[in-house]
């Protein structure tokens, strides 16, 4: 590859994806708004740097940042499920400006399924998007700002619900009793998957489109949770049959062909 990547939010995923780059020959640049992180990002080969996007500013040295980018991997999620809130939308228009500002012209934004909202039935990237959460909105605003911006190229990728070897619903569901929707479908990929559409995204030059990222096996969520918690010797959650519309919604990507590697199944 050798390319010049900036990874903006070096987290969860954002720090084994940046590692993950700079393993397969990359150059790397990764943010972080911890001055305690910066010399964890050092120590993994990253170009460290301190940045944080807000509604009035950029705090740091974004511009020495995006400078030298190639590609850009935005990765910072919306914070509205408690207090302080904050303007999501804003604080990516501000980035939005700085890329234009710069020579960029490629850009990956991490975004979710979120977009699609409570619906029923088969989704793909064709589908309407009709978020009904906060979160769900503000991304959906914030992909139609960056796709239609000329200046740079950016590729959307929304990811289903999120696991990894340190990260998994089961670990607050167990034991839960009178869960609902249970008939519901599992939309889930896991983190290592992740990393390896955005590196295929790269590779094969994926740029100007909106891709789904989710394994492609649905369980219901009662017998994927209850497998999962007898997996782990945790207490099997309870679900309860209700009378409540349940979300059976299946999530498939039509646009990108990838091989996942860590499946989610009831076996």
């Amino acid at each position: 590859m050798n390319k010049q990547i900036g990874v903006l939010g070096c987290g969860w995923l954002g720090l084994p994806l940046a590692k993950h780059l700079v393993d397969q020959g990359n150059i790397v640049f990764g943010t972080t708004t911890s001055s305690k992180k910066l010399f964890e990002l050092q120590q993994a080969r990253i170009k460290p740097f301190q940045i944080e996007l807000g509604e009035e500013q950029i705090s740091g040295d974004i511009n020495g940042f995006l400078q030298d980018l190639e590609i850009l991997i935005l990765n910072i999620p919306p914070k509205l499920r408690k207090p302080p809130f904050e303007d999501y939308v804003l604080k990516i228009k501000h980035l939005k400006d700085k890329i234009i500002d710069s020579r960029l012209k490629k850009v990956i934004f991490i975004s979710s399924t979120s977009v699609y909202g409570d619906v029923t039935g088969e989704i793909t990237e064709e589908s309407k998007t009709s978020p009904n959460t906060k979160s769900g909105k503000a991304l959906l605003e914030c992909e139609q700002m960056l796709a239609q911006e000329q200046n740079f190229n950016t590729t959307i990728l929304r990811f289903g619900g999120l696991i990894g070897k340190d990260r998994h619903p089961i670990t607050f569901l167990s034991g839960k009793k009178n869960l609902t929707n249970g008939d519901d479908f599992i939309n889930l990929i896991h983190q290592n998957d992740c990393i390896g559409i955005i590196e295929k995204v790269i590779n094969e030059e994926h740029w100007g489109k909106v891709i789904n990222g989710v394994y492609p096996n649905h369980p219901k969520k009662r017998d994927y949770y209850i497998a999962e918690a007898k997996k782990r010797n945790l207490q099997v959650p309870d679900f309860v049959n209700t009378n409540l519309k349940s979300t059976k919604k299946i999530i498939k990507s039509r646009n990108f062909r990838y091989s996942y590697s860590f499946p989610i199944t009831t076996t």
